[in-house]
């Protein structure tokens, strides 16, 4: 798996990175995609239609941000990234301190675009 700063020097990327895709639009796009409506411009096709998106895991001890590449056919993680401890604090108290997969939104996401900003 790749790092934050392996993703920095990947601007091609960085690029990719759909900053609006939830846990469950992913789903509701890629793994049921022949059996959806479309929704906007955005509709797949095939197993090369590809999505590069954010979410929070909240599933360990401690949660841990997941860059994910999917397709119709799986969805890999391609980095896993810790959380500041204050960011992390944060967003569990927000969350109830509930499991899940969550997606990258508010703060989190203002701080993964400063991070990937600065590489």
């Amino acid at each position: 798996m790749n790092d934050l700063e392996k993703i920095k020097r990947d601007q091609k990327l960085i690029n990719s990175i759909d900053w609006e895709m939830t846990p469950e639009e992913a789903v509701r796009l890629y793994l049921e995609w022949g059996n959806n409506w479309a929704r906007g411009n955005y509709v797949i096709r095939s197993k090369d239609d590809v999505a590069y998106y954010f979410v929070v895991n909240t599933w360990k001890e401690k949660p841990v941000v997941y860059l994910i590449r999917r397709n119709s056919e799986e969805a890999r993680e391609l980095a896993a990234i810790e959380l500041p401890e204050d960011l992390r604090t944060r967003f569990l108290e927000e969350n109830g301190h509930a499991k899940g997969v969550y997606a990258v939104t508010g703060e989190v996401a203002r701080w993964l675009k400063r991070e990937l900003s600065q590489g």
